[in-house]
């Protein structure tokens, strides 16, 4: 067995395999996908194969690829920054031609036209600064005075170097604050010292980040921020033997920032913001628990989903446009905005809400001609794998973030990678979803539907039918309870009444249990049947929203009519019973070949004489076992 040390994931193998045969430029466009998959810890590992990769090999093979050049300087050991760099602009398909200049040279490159850093002509210049860059000047013993005083003397040498730039070059200058080592604050004893200490280094980060103020071709990467979430600022062995004074945690995390510069440096930000709303934007399911059930607000998970539409709707308050795509009746929809007070976020903060039956990337496809945006200036927030999987599928160019069940990571996951970062903001940024609300009322238009048979195939879905047991009479009683969109009768069964139905004479409850490549989805719907001689009856088949569209209650159905054909009876009936939330499948039977032969009161009926099978989905397994579990 591999060490955990040498152990390689598929993705990383996915890029190994083409350098070692010398192929990776001529596959560099399937690398942003690969990277796509990496966890942090192995983008490092991936950087380090890619830098090795000549720029000017890719561009033999693609030379349509957007480059972005970025020249590195800076004071201590900065080298080990460049597997971070090259695999973080790569993240969002753009190639890095790097320069290093040499140890400790920023003062000399920066402040020499001449210098071999400015012949580069590099859209980005790094200038990393570190903590030593201070210390190392400072006398022993120190006091925070003399912290002070060199801080002062350092801010004032890159002030200078900043107007050195501005009249030399035409790109971007890139500083950072410098972060506090603990290490250097521990040694005053008192604590008015580490105030003053404190003092005196805030005011000099405030000085650097003042420059974007006054000198609008540089950006200041404020570090303070990635070292309150955890990261350290220096690694003691690295920063006393090989001079490297940030630690490769905060490198990687620098890199992430300059990756998200470069984005936007080759006009690659996003510009909207797609979400999800059942299990994404509030909890619960909007069709099933009805507009007074979801959960957003008055529990620990409900305020989790409030805090994560305030990030959503502080968003859209800066430019990026915020839209709204789910399977849900769109009224239905519009009321939970208007009725639920809790909510954060509220219709007028949507540029628009795509609401149908629709595959999710076909509403994207409609919202993006609608919005006459490219897909590609989109990001779409699901907490579904198979959605997320379905549109990472068909519609690549839009980034997909999948987020977890748990609502309180849902803000880190959208924000870690800084989709929507610009140089500056302006009043029209302020203004721009106001703008499209407006142009949107001026189109109505639908799109043609694409068709998913070829993704479907791949997703392998499997589906058990089979009598229901003892352990799953609670699961099918609360399916009949919560169930309201895909359920053909409503009629509502406590615990008690499933087992009764499993005991009476000439019935059937079976289960429906699906799962896909994604994972097992459990037990997802039910189905009621009850038997005379010459006939069988679907009393109810109720179907969990989270698996519609993927053809699980046709084969159910088509499974159904083949038993009952087999069984040498003369007709299966289906009843449908109209309710508030179940028009979706007013017409299920009719579409699967019944006829409806009358009604019962507000219940119609539907007859198939068995004379033809229904046709399976193809791309469906489907595992039937017909006959009663024991009770």
């Amino acid at each position: 067995m591999k060490s955990p040390e040498r152990s390689v994931s598929t993705a990383e193998n996915d890029l190994l395999s083409p350098f070692q045969s010398g192929r990776l430029a001529a596959r560099y466009p399937l690398v942003k996908d690969h990277l796509a998959s990496l966890a942090e810890s192995e983008l490092v590992r991936a950087g380090h194969l890619l830098s090795r990769v000549d720029p000017a090999e890719v561009l033999r093979h693609h030379p349509a690829t957007p480059t972005v050049s970025v020249a590195v300087t800076g004071h201590g050991t900065f080298s080990s920054l460049l597997p971070h760099l090259t695999a973080e602009i790569a993240r969002h398909g753009v190639l890095l031609r790097p320069f290093f200049s040499n140890y400790d040279s920023y003062v000399f490159e920066l402040s020499d036209p001449g210098s071999p850093l400015y012949r580069t002509g590099a859209d980005l210049t790094l200038c990393l600064l570190d903590p030593m860059l201070v210390l190392d000047d400072l006398p022993v013993p120190w006091t925070p005075a003399d912290v002070d005083q060199a801080l002062t003397a350092r801010i004032g040498v890159i002030e200078r170097l900043v107007e050195v730039f501005e009249a030399t070059s035409a790109g971007t200058l890139v500083l950072n604050t410098l972060p506090l080592p603990w290490r250097f604050s521990a040694q005053l004893v008192d604590y008015r010292s580490k105030a003053d200490l404190g003092i005196g280094w805030r005011r000099a980060n405030t000085r650097l980040l003042q420059l974007m103020t006054d000198h609008p071709q540089v950006v200041v990467v404020d570090l303070d921020p990635v070292v309150a979430d955890g990261v350290p600022v220096t690694d003691a062995r690295l920063s006393t033997y090989a001079k490297a004074h940030l630690s490769p945690l905060l490198l990687a995390r620098y890199a992430r920032e300059i990756g998200h510069l470069a984005r936007a440096a080759t006009g690659r930000s996003k510009k909207c913001l797609v979400v999800d709303l059942d299990g994404t934007l509030w909890g619960g399911v909007l069709g099933d628990d009805g507009v007074e059930g979801i959960d957003v607000g008055g529990s620990y998970r409900g305020e989790a989903f409030q805090v994560f539409q305030g990030v959503v709707k502080q968003l859209g308050s800066q430019g990026v446009l915020v839209a709204a795509v789910s399977k849900n009746e769109r009224d239905l929809v519009h009321r939970a905005f208007q009725e639920r007070a809790e909510m954060v976020l509220r219709d007028e903060d949507l540029a628009r809400i795509v609401a149908s039956w629709s595959p999710k990337h076909e509403m994207l496809a409609e919202l993006a001609a609608t919005l006459n945006l490219g897909l590609d200036s989109f990001v779409f927030v699901d907490d579904s794998a198979y959605e997320c999987g379905l549109v990472r599928r068909e519609l690549p160019m839009v980034t997909t973030i999948q987020v977890g069940e748990d609502p309180a990571g849902h803000t880190e996951a959208v924000l870690r990678d800084g989709w929507f970062g610009l140089r500056e903001l302006t009043a029209e940024d302020r203004t721009r979803g106001e703008k499209y609300r407006q142009e949107i009322e001026r189109k109505n238009f639908l799109d043609n539907f694409d068709s998913l048979g070829d993704y479907l195939r791949e997703l392998k879905v499997t589906v058990r039918l089979a009598g229901v047991g003892e352990p799953e009479i609670s699961r099918v009683s609360q399916l009949t309870l919560r169930t309201n969109q895909f359920n053909m009768t409503t009629r509502r069964l406590q615990r008690s009444d499933v087992r009764s139905l499993l005991s009476e004479p000439g019935t059937d409850v079976l289960a429906i249990h699906a799962a896909d490549r994604f994972g097992d989805h459990g037990l997802v719907g039910a189905v009621f049947l009850r038997r005379t001689d010459r006939d069988l009856y679907i009393d109810n088949f109720l179907l969990s929203c989270r698996v519609f569209s993927r053809g699980i209650e046709q084969g159910c159905l088509a499974a159904i009519l083949d038993h009952a054909r087999e069984a040498t009876m003369e007709a299966v009936h289906g009843f449908y019973r109209p309710s508030a939330r179940n028009g979706l499948v007013e017409d299920f039977y009719t579409r699967n070949g019944f006829v409806r032969v009358g009604e019962e009161g507000p219940v119609a009926i539907f007859r198939n004489d068995l004379l033809r099978p229904l046709d399976r989905p193809e791309h469906l397994t489907l595992h039937e076992e017909f006959g009663k579990e024991a009770p």
